[in-house]
C-alpha cells in the first residue's frame, strides 16, 4: 500500500514484513507481558468448518466494491485481495516484493533490454469455471488506463509518464501475456507495479449497461464505457452482494452480505479457487468499527478470531492472553511515522523558513525517539526508532545503518540556527537576525511559527506531536497543534487534490505512511510530480535517484535513494510504533499469513481452527 492508511486508494497499497529491528535503529518490540516478538509456528489438527471474525481496521469501512475506484469516491474497497487477486500477490514480508506462491502468474521473464516482458499464467479459475487467461490481464490493465486517463488521481500509485503508460499488453496465448515496454523499468519496480494490478473477468465484466453487448476495451472509447458503467454499479453498496457482476471471483473468497450502514461483510468460500489453502472455514465476517477501543472491548468479550490494535494498547496484552489469544506485536514493513512538510505554506513566511535544510536537521533533532518509545502515553515500550522510507529491516537499508543521520541532540539543533543568523530565545520567540545567513527569503525579525494538523486517531499521534510541540518551545519555535479527524484530513490536506487547502497546514500527522512492501520505492510520495506528494517536496537531485530506482537495473538504486531521503528530510522521521496482531489460540494457519497481518494482507482460507 502506498499512502497514509489502507485504504482503497492504495494497494498496498494497496497493501505489504515485519521483524523487531529496523533499518536503522534500536528499539525492539513493547516488553509488556504477554507479548511474543515473532508469531508461532503453525500448529494443530485441522478442523474443517467454522467461522472466523475479523476485525477491520477502525473508521475504514469499505464503501466500494470495484477494485480501482475513482478519487472523487474516497473509496475504501471490501475484500480486495478475497475476491480479486492481483496478477501478482503482495508479500507480507519485506525481505521479498510478491508471494510466489499465492500468485496468479510465473515471475516475469525479460528480454536483455529489459523492454519486452513474457509472463506464463498458472492454472487459475474464475467462480464460474472459465480459466483466469493473459486476456483478463489485458481487460484489466484496458480499464486502469481508463480510469487514468478520467484522473491521474484515481490511481495513488502514478506517476504521470510512467506505469501503466507506454505499456502494451497483449495475450500472445491464452496462458501467456507479453507486455511491451516504451520504456525500461527496473525489475523490482515493474513486479511491485504488477502486483497491484487487480486481475478481473474480461468476459463478464466488457460491457457498459446491463445486460448490454460485450466491448473491446482495447478500444479507449470502449475501455471508459465499461469503468464508467463499474463503477456506478460499485456506488450502489446496498447491492453488493446480489449484484451479479460482483459474484464473479478469481480470489478464495464470495461476497455473501454487505451492511452498507456499518461497513461491516461476511465471505463464503469460492470453491473454483485453485491457489494454495485449505478453505476449511464455513465463513469469515469482517466486522467494521469505529474506534480502536472498541475493537479492545469486543476482543476481551471473545466476539473477535483475529484483527490488529494500534501500539496504544500493549498494556492489554497479558488481559487479552487470559483470555485465550495470542498478541504478537512488531513494526510492519514498508511504514514509516512521520511529520508531513507543507513546502507550499507561506503562513508567517513558513515556507521560506523549511526550505532551509538546516532547519530540517534542526527540527528533526528535537525528536527523541529513544524516550516516545519507552514513555506511557505515547508508544508505551511497543515501538523501535526508524529514520527512513524504507522501514522496518529493509533488504534496501540507507547506507548509515543504524547511526542515523540527525539523533536527537537538542543543543545541537541550537547550534544549527545560531550558525546560520538565528537569535534563539527559549520559551520565547526566536527570530532571524542576519538574513544573508538565515537563507534565501528570510527577512530580520522573521519567526519561525507553524501549526500542526493532528490527526485525532490513533492516540499516540496526538502524543507525540505534543511531546515534539514542547521540545519546539524550549528552542523558541512556535508550533500550534489542531487536531481533526482522519477523514478530514485524507479529504483535505494534500496539495495534489486539495490545493485551495494549502495555506491550511504547514505540517500534518496522520499516522503511518506506507510503501509498497519488498520494494519500498518512494516514487508518487517525493518525486516532483508525485500524485501523492502530499507537502510538494521538490528536489532535482532526489528526483534523479527515484529515477534510477525505478528506471534502472541497479538492485541498489532503492537503498541510495532512501539515503538521500535521510539526508534531506522531506518529512521528519517519528519512530515507528509496533502493531499488535491479535488471534484465538484455537486458530492456526502457516506463519506468514500472520505475519502478513501487520500490513493489512489477509489470507483467511489458509487458517482454521484445532482444539
Amino acid at each position: 500500500m502506498r499512502g497514509r492508511l489502507p485504504s482503497g486508494l492504495v494497494a498496498l497499497p494497496t497493501l505489504l514484513a515485519l521483524l523487531t529491528a529496523t533499518a536503522c535503529g534500536g528499539g525492539g518490540a513493547g516488553t509488556a507481558k504477554g507479548i511474543i516478538s515473532a508469531p508461532p509456528k503453525q500448529t494443530g489438527t485441522p478442523k474443517d468448518g467454522g467461522t472466523a471474525v475479523v476485525a477491520l481496521t477502525p473508521g475504514l469501512s469499505p464503501n466500494f466494491i470495484y477494485p480501482y475506484p475513482p478519487a472523487s469516491a474516497n473509496g475504501t474497497v471490501i475484500a480486495r485481495g478475497q475476491l480479486w487477486r492481483s496478477l501478482y500477490r503482495p508479500s507480507g514480508d519485506g525481505s521479498q516484493i510478491v508471494d510466489p506462491a499465492l500468485s496468479l502468474a510465473e515471475p516475469p521473464v525479460y528480454s536483455a533490454d529489459r523492454r519486452t516482458v513474457t509472463i506464463r499464467m498458472k492454472d487459475y479459475k474464475w467462480s464460474t469455471g472459465r480459466a483466469v487467461t493473459a486476456g483478463d490481464v489485458v481487460f484489466s490493465l484496458d480499464l486502469l488506463k481508463a480510469a487514468l486517463a478520467e484522473s491521474p488521481a484515481n490511481w495513488s500509485f502514478y506517476t504521470p509518464g510512467q506505469f501503466p503508460d507506454g505499456v502494451t499488453a497483449r495475450a500472445t496465448a491464452p496462458d501467456t501475456l507479453t507486455l511491451t515496454l516504451k520504456t525500461a523499468y527496473n525489475p523490482s519496480y515493474l513486479l511491485s507495479m504488477l502486483a497491484l494490478l487487480y486481475v478481473m473477468p474480461s468476459q463478464e465484466w466488457n460491457i457498459a449497461r446491463t445486460g448490454g453487448p460485450h466491448l473491446d476495451s482495447s478500444q479507449p472509447r470502449n475501455a471508459k464505457a465499461i469503468y464508467t458503467y463499474l463503477t456506478k454499479q460499485s456506488a450502489d453498496q446496498k447491492t453488493f452482494a446480489g449484484n451479479p457482476l460482483w459474484q464473479v471471483v478469481n480470489g478464495p473468497y464470495k461476497l455473501k452480505s454487505f451492511d452498507p450502514t456499518t461497513g461491516s461483510f461476511s465471505l463464503t468460500a469460492n470453491r473454483s479457487y485453485s491457489g494454495p489453502g485449505e478453505k476449511r472455514l464455513d465463513q469469515v465476517d469482517f466486522k467494521a468499527f469505529t474506534s480502536a477501543s472498541a475493537v479492545l472491548n469486543q476482543f476481551k468479550a471473545g466476539n473477535l478470531t483475529v484483527g490488529t490494535l494500534d501500539s496504544t494498547f500493549v498494556s492489554q496484552a497479558a488481559a487479552l492472553k487470559a483470555k485465550g489469544y495470542t498478541v504478537y506485536s512488531s513494526p510492519a514493513p514498508a511504514r514509516f511515522d512521520a511529520l508531513t512538510i507543507n513546502f507550499r505554506n507561506t503562513v508567517d513566511g513558513f515556507d521560506k523558513v523549511i526550505a532551509q535544510p538546516y532547519v530540517r536537521q534542526a527540527l528533526q533533532r528535537l525528536i527523541d525517539g529513544k524516550r516516545y518509545i519507552t514513555s506511557r502515553g505515547i508508544y508505551d515500550g511497543a515501538g523501535s526508532e526508524n529514520y527512513s522510507t524504507v522501514g522496518a529491516d529493509s533488504p534496501y537499508p540507507p547506507s548509515f545503518g543504524d547511526r542515523p543521520p540527525y539523533p536527537y541532540d537538542p543543543e545541537a539543533a541550537k547550534k544549527l540556527l545560531t550558525d546560520h543568523g538565528w537569535k534563539v530565545v527559549p520559551g520565547g520567540a526566536t527570530t532571524c537576525e542576519q538574513p544573508a545567513r538565515c537563507g534565501a527569503g528570510i527577512k530580520q525579525g522573521q519567526t519561525i511559527r507553524f501549526t500542526i494538523a493532528s490527526a485525532n486517531t490513533p492516540a499516540y499521534v496526538g502524543a507525540r506531536d505534543i511531546a515534539f510541540v514542547s521540545a519546539a518551545k524550549k528552542l523558541g519555535i512556535d508550533a500550534k497543534i489542531v487536531t481533526k479527524s482522519l477523514n478530514f484530513m485524507y479529504q483535505n490536506y494534500g496539495n495534489p487534490f486539495a490545493p485551495a487547502k494549502t495555506n491550511e497546514w504547514a505540517m500534518q500527522d496522520n499516522g503511518p505512511l506506507y510503501l509498497a512492501v519488498g520494494y519500498p520505492s518512494s516514487n508518487t510520495v517525493f518525486n516532483t510530480d508525485g500524485s501523492f506528494n502530499l507537502g510538494s517536496y521538490a528536489n532535482p537531485a532526489t528526483d534523479k535517484l527515484i529515477n534510477a530506482s525505478t528506471f534502472g537495473a541497479d538492485p541498489k538504486a532503492l537503498s541510495a535513494e532512501a539515503t538521500a531521503l535521510a539526508t534531506d528530510l522531506p518529512v521528519l522521521f517519528f519512530p515507528t510504533p509496533n502493531t499488535l496482531v491479535v488471534w484465538k489460540n484455537t486458530l492456526s494457519g502457516p506463519t506468514a499469513s500472520f505475519k502478513a497481518l501487520l500490513s493489512y494482507l489477509y489470507t483467511p482460507e489458509q487458517w482454521y481452527f484445532h482444539d
